[in-house]
């Protein structure tokens, strides 16, 4: 599907498959993104689907949708629907998103792509055969301020690379006796690394770029937990409760050391970096996303060290929603500012921060992950990973520590 192609002229009917948490982020951005952007396209609210009926109408009815369906099957065959915005539990990710490829329309998914790598790969083929755009919700990556540090580091300003240390650190399962969800099942993509370690290994990528090959420690610490069904009754965990990983870089000599866990008590959300190199360094974390901490080498002996730099219409995307600094903005602008470039790139004007392949190499860097930790040896993966992501788990891209 084309621009020339979308059912109405200059606008584009979105589909919204759920209406949880994320469904109403992805709702909110749809609705506020055309009073923010000078777009080609504008978004339509036409059709939201949900499990039953009585959600799906009383979800649309709230958040500005023109018809409801209690079966994602009949939007995605809407002619109305020319995007179709996927929210749902991770199972349902890919059936959803080859159903909408086969009917050439554009998808937005959230992350992970998928529950398993051969789903993604499947998903990022058919993407290709569709030709339509694909975007999968990174949306941290949209950070204004993101995109300061990797203009900082692309340019040298801070000099050749030497270190870098990421971190994605929740408490939300901190408790053990937190009940058992399907944040503790595998075949939900289920455990710290898939949950929450594929933002820190997207930034690690985003800064970096494309990773050659990981080494990993996945740990399980609370080996049961509370069935919610059943009181008093315990359920096994099999799952990752945190992650250290090692990562060696495609065209950087230096080993990274990325880790997360959902299991550190006090901390809300610790995504961040630190980054050192030849001539400064960089320091940020989502906890304070609207700052991004800079330091220059060669300052007078006692005045050197980090300055920071508030976020402000001098930043990119931040512009369009103040045009004074230092006022921040939220997680809800985050994903606005991806469903702009969603937008723009339908409308043939850049790209996604996130297409299906980029987010099937984040997948295929958590795969590799969990192998390493089973088999502890370092994990190889190949440059082109999209186009190679059948060969991403067989032996012969595996290869002794070295």
């Amino acid at each position: 599907m084309s621009i020339a192609t979308l059912s109405s002229p200059g606008t584009i009917g979105v589909g919204l498959v759920g209406s949880g948490f994320m469904g109403r982020a992805h709702a909110q951005a749809f609705r506020a993104v055309g009073g923010l952007f000078d777009l080609p396209l504008r978004p339509r609210l036409s059709m939201l689907a949900d499990t039953t009926m009585d959600g799906a109408t009383r979800a649309a009815a709230s958040l500005g949708f023109e018809h409801a369906c209690d079966d994602w099957r009949e939007l995605v065959a809407d002619p109305n629907v020319d995007l179709v915005a996927i929210t749902t539990p991770n199972a349902l990710h890919a059936p959803i998103a080859l159903a909408a490829l086969a009917a050439g329309k554009h998808v937005y998914c959230e992350k992970p792509l998928s529950v398993t790598l051969d789903e993604a790969t499947r998903m990022c083929a058919a993407a290709r055969a569709a030709g339509t755009v694909t975007a999968v919700g990174f949306n941290y990556l949209a950070n204004p301020m993101l995109q300061v540090a990797r203009e900082i580091v692309a340019s040298g300003e801070i000099g050749e690379i030497t270190f870098y240390r990421g971190i994605h650190a929740e408490d939300f399962m901190a408790d053990p006796a937190a009940p058992f969800s399907w944040r503790c099942r595998p075949d939900q993509a289920g455990g710290a690394l898939a949950d929450i370690g594929s933002h820190a290994l997207s930034m690690a990528r985003f800064l970096l770029g494309d990773v050659e090959r990981v080494f990993a420690s996945l740990d399980t610490i609370h080996h049961r937990r509370p069935d919610p069904a059943r009181p008093g009754t315990m359920l096994p965990v099999t799952i990752d409760d945190s992650a250290h990983m090692l990562l060696r870089f495609h065209d950087r000599p230096l080993t990274a050391h990325v880790c997360t866990t959902w299991l550190a008590s006090g901390r809300d959300m610790q995504l961040g970096f630190e980054i050192a190199g030849t001539r400064g360094g960089l320091s940020f974390s989502q906890e304070r996303f609207n700052e991004l901490r800079l330091y220059r080498a060669g300052e007078a002996p006692g005045r050197s060290g980090f300055r920071t730099l508030h976020a402000g219409p001098a930043h990119g995307d931040y512009g369009a929603f103040c045009p004074a600094p230092g006022h921040q903005i939220g997680f809800g602008d985050l994903k606005t500012i991806e469903v702009a470039r969603l937008l723009g790139a339908i409308a043939g004007h850049g790209t996604p921060i996130v297409d299906f392949d980029s987010a099937a190499m984040i997948a295929a860097l958590s795969d590799a992950a969990r192998r390493s930790s089973l088999e502890e040896r370092w994990i190889s993966l190949p440059r082109d990973a999209p186009a190679a992501a059948a060969a991403y788990a067989s032996p012969a891209n595996s290869e002794v520590d070295r």
